[in-house]
């Protein structure tokens, strides 16, 4: 890892045009703060809600955090809205 945790951002709820596109989130300083372009799984939280997600690669040196209806439904956020994100933990 080549930045320290927690760190945390604040990003815009995205939704995917596609049918039965993803939910996500966009943190454009991920593949530089995880030195890596690959899959990255965590723990943390987004609104203070616990999240155990991955961010996912989008193969442009970004990636994405997908956000479950769940998820959304409990931080009471929808696509537009912007959420704080706290990443405690990289996963193995």
């Amino acid at each position: 890892m080549s930045a320290t945790l927690p760190v945390t951002f604040t990003a815009e709820i995205l939704k995917s045009p596609a049918k039965g596109g993803w939910t996500y989130l966009i943190w454009p300083a991920s593949a530089a703060f995880f030195a890596t372009r690959a899959r990255v799984r965590i723990a943390g939280t987004v609104d203070t809600h616990p999240l155990r997600t991955a961010f996912m690669p989008l193969g442009t040196g970004h990636h994405k955090l997908p956000l479950t209806a769940k998820t959304l439904a409990a931080i009471g956020k929808s696509v537009g809205d912007t959420v704080t994100v706290v990443v405690e933990q990289r996963l193995e």
